[in-house]
C-alpha cells in the first residue's frame, strides 16, 4: 500500500484561519494526507478543532511537544501556509522559531520541502518596507506565493466599481496544491 504524501497546513492568526477545513478539503482532493498546525493566535479563529481532527484523522498541533513525547504527525512532504499574516511573514523571514508553526516552516526551507503561502495582509501593512523585504527573502528561499499580497484580485469589486470585501484566493490555492502534488507523484 502506497501512502499519500503529507501536506502540513499552517494557519496564522487571521479570519481565514476559520476556514481551515476548506484548505484541508482542497489538500485531500489533491491527494494529500493533511495535518493542521495553527499558530497559537490562529486557534482563536478555528471554531471547531475536533472537526478539523476528525476531517484529517490527525491531532491539531499548535505547540512544541516535550522531548520525551512521540511525534504524532507524519513527516511533511509539502506545506501550505494559509493565511500568512504580516506578523508571521516577518517572523518567518527572520528565522524566528518561537512557535511550532514557525519552527516547522524554517526547517522546511532547510529541507527544501515545497511551500505555498497565501499572504493575508491589509493594504496599510503591505506598504511597510519589512513586508516587501520579507517576501523577497522567502521567495529567494523557494517559497511560492499565491496572488493576494496587495493584489487587486483579492478584492471583490462592488456594483459601482468600488472595492468591496476581500476575496480569499481559494482557486489559486487549489492550483498550487495540484501542482505540488503532481511534482511529488
Amino acid at each position: 500500500m502506497v501512502e499519500s504524501p503529507c501536506l502540513y497546513v499552517v494557519a496564522c492568526g487571521a479570519r481565514p484561519a476559520g476556514d481551515v477545513l476548506r484548505a484541508v478539503e482542497l489538500g485531500q482532493a489533491a491527494g494529500f494526507t493533511v495535518a493542521v498546525v495553527p499558530t497559537p493566535m490562529a486557534l482563536r479563529f478555528i471554531a471547531d478543532v475536533p472537526a478539523v481532527e476528525k476531517a484529517t484523522g490527525l491531532p491539531v498541533r499548535s505547540y512544541y511537544k516535550r522531548p520525551q513525547d512521540p511525534d504524532v504527525l507524519p513527516l511533511p512532504d509539502a506545506f501550505l501556509v494559509s493565511p500568512l499574516t504580516f506578523n508571521s511573514l516577518n517572523k518567518w523571514a527572520q528565522g524566528n522559531s518561537d512557535t511550532l508553526a514557525m519552527g516547522l516552516l524554517n526547517e522546511a526551507i532547510g529541507l527544501g520541502v515545497q511551500i505555498a503561502a497565501v499572504p493575508w495582509v491589509n493594504a496599510q501593512l503591505a506598504k511597510h518596507p519589512a513586508a516587501e523585504e520579507s517576501l523577497k527573502r522567502l521567495r529567494m528561499a523557494g517559497v511560492e506565493f499565491t496572488a493576494g499580497f496587495g493584489h487587486p484580485s483579492t478584492r471583490i469589486p462592488g456594483p459601482d466599481g468600488s472595492v468591496g470585501q476581500p476575496r480569499y484566493p481559494w482557486d489559486e490555492i487549489e492550483i498550487a496544491l495540484a501542482r505540488m502534488a503532481s511534482q511529488l507523484g
